[in-house]
C-alpha cells in the first residue's frame, strides 16, 4: 500500500476540512507531513503543524526550527509547543508522552482543529508489542495500537500511516530530496524501545521479525474489541450509578468469566477517579479476588464492599478528604454543585458534616459513600448536603454518567 492509499482509506471518502500535524523532524512524521501536503495539493484538508519540544535535548530547539523552515517553505502553519513543567521522575519517556499529548490537544483546541494526525508506523507497533511482551501485558498491551482515538475533549487523534513500514516512508523522503533527523536517543540501550529495535533485528532470521508481530498485534486488536463488546454488554446488563457509585448485581457478577469482570471493575475504578492507568495486575487480581469473595477493598481510591444484592464501588473518603473547590466549579473531577446564594465552598461531608445533616440517611446512601459525597460549605458551617437528602437549594451534577462508565471499557 502507498503513503497516498493508507491515508486515503484511513479518513475514508469524508476527511476533516482541517489537519494538525505533529511532526518532530524524524523520518516518519516528515513522510507523513510531505504526503499530506500532496493530498492538500489535490484537494485534500487544510494543515497546520506543531513540533513539540521538550527541553530534553540540546538538539531539539535547533529540530523545531528545521521543520518551522520546512512548513514556510510549503506554505504551511507551524507552531513550535515547549514543555515547561516541572521535572518529570520516574519513566521520563512516559512522563515526555503525556506532556506531548497535553501540549497538542491544547495547540488543536486553540487553532480549531479537531483532528491531529501523528506518524506512527507498523515499526512502532512491532516495538511495543516487544516492550510490552517483556513486561507481561495481556491482550490488552499486546494489541495493536489504536488508529485513532479522542483525547480529551473534541479532539480525535489519528495514526493513518500504521500499515506502512518506517523504510517506505523514508523512500518517501529520499525521492523528494528531504533529510530528517535521527534522535539520538534511538540509538542508546538505555531505552527499552532501543532495546526492542535490535532484537527485533536479532529475532528476523526465526520469523519473529516486525511484519510477524504485526500480524499478531493485529489479531490480538481483534479480539480486545470481542473482549469489549462482552464487557459493554455485561456493564448494561448488570450495573447501574446510584449516587456516584457503581452497583453491580452480585448473580450477574458471579457468572461472568473472569476477565470480563476484572474489565467491569478496573473501568469503574478509571470512571470514578479519572486516572488514566489501571492498578497494577497483582493489586488488580486481588480486587477481583475480593469482589467474588464480597469482601470489602480500598484501591486507588475507591472502596469496594458487598451488598446482599449488590457489589458496590464507591469514592473513598480518605482520598477525597482534602480537597476543596469554590462553588459552580468541579469537584474531584466530576461532581458540580451550582444554585443557592452567597459563597461557598464544596469538599466531602465527612465525618463533621454527617453530625450536622443527622437526616443523612434519607439520601439511600451506606456510610462510606455519604463520608465522601459533596458537601457545601462556610467555613466551618455545612450549607448543604445535596446527596444527603438536604439540597437546601443548591444543585449537584454528576459529571461522568452512566454512559460514560460504558465508554471506559473501551481500551
Amino acid at each position: 500500500m502507498s503513503g497516498a492509499a493508507a491515508l486515503r482509506a484511513h479518513f475514508g471518502a469524508a476527511p476533516p476540512d482541517a489537519l494538525g500535524i505533529a511532526v518532530s523532524g524524524g523520518s516518519d512524521s516528515l513522510a507523513l507531513l510531505h504526503l499530506l501536503n500532496d493530498w492538500r495539493g489535490e484537494g485534500g484538508p487544510a494543515l497546520r503543524v506543531a513540533t513539540v519540544d521538550h527541553g530534553l535535548r540540546p538538539e531539539a530547539a535547533a529540530e523545531a526550527a528545521q521543520v518551522a523552515r520546512l512548513c514556510t517553505g510549503l506554505g504551511v502553519a507551524h507552531d513550535t509547543l515547549r514543555w515547561s513543567g516541572p521535572p518529570a521522575r520516574g519513566n521520563l519517556p512516559d512522563a515526555a508522552r503525556r506532556a506531548r499529548y497535553r501540549l497538542l490537544t491544547g495547540w488543536a483546541r486553540r487553532h480549531g482543529l479537531r483532528h491531529v494526525a501523528i506518524g506512527h508506523t507498523a515499526d512502532d507497533v512491532a516495538e511495543t508489542f516487544l516492550m510490552r511482551l517483556a513486561r507481561g501485558s495481556g491482550v490488552d498491551g499486546l494489541a495493536a495500537m489504536r488508529d485513532r482515538w479522542q483525547e480529551g475533549e473534541g479532539v480525535t487523534f489519528h495514526r493513518p500511516l500504521l500499515a506502512l513500514r518506517r523504510e517506505a516512508l523514508r523512500d518517501v523522503l529520499r525521492a523528494q530530496g528531504v533529510a530528517w533527523s535521527d534522535d539520538p536517543t534511538n540509538d542508546d540501550p538505555a531505552y527499552a524501545r532501543t532495546r526492542a529495535r535490535a532484537a527485533l533485528a536479532a529475532m528476523a532470521p526465526l520469523n519473529l521479525g516486525a511484519d510477524t508481530l504485526v500480524a499478531t498485534a493485529r489479531r490480538l486488536r481483534d479480539a480486545r474489541a470481542a473482549l469489549e463488546d462482552c464487557a459493554r454488554r455485561a456493564a448494561k446488563a448488570i450495573a447501574r450509578e446510584h449516587g456516584g457509585d457503581l452497583l453491580w448485581r452480585r448473580d450477574g457478577f458471579a457468572d461472568l468469566p473472569d476477565e470480563i469482570a476484572r474489565r467491569l471493575l478496573v473501568a469503574g475504578i478509571a470512571w470514578m477517579t479519572g486516572r488514566d492507568y489501571p492498578p497494577r495486575g497483582a493489586a488488580m487480581a486481588a480486587f477481583l479476588d475480593a469482589a467474588r469473595a464480597g469482601r470489602r477493598m480500598t484501591l486507588q481510591g475507591c472502596v469496594l464492599s458487598a451488598g446482599r444484592d449488590h457489589l458496590r464501588l464507591s469514592r473513598e473518603y480518605r482520598a477525597v478528604a482534602g480537597l476543596r473547590a469554590p462553588a459552580g466549579a468541579v469537584w474531584d473531577g466530576r461532581w458540580r454543585v451550582t444554585g443557592g446564594t452567597g459563597r461557598a465552598t464544596v469538599a466531602a461531608l465527612g465525618p463533621a458534616g454527617l453530625r450536622a445533616c443527622p437526616g443523612w440517611r434519607a439520601g439511600g446512601l451506606p456510610h462510606a459513600s455519604a463520608l465522601a459525597s459533596p458537601g457545601v460549605w462556610r467555613g466551618d458551617a455545612l450549607v448543604a448536603a445535596p446527596q444527603a437528602g438536604w439540597p437546601n437549594g443548591w444543585r449537584l451534577e454528576l459529571l461522568r454518567g452512566f454512559g460514560d462508565y460504558v465508554e471506559r471499557l473501551v481500551a
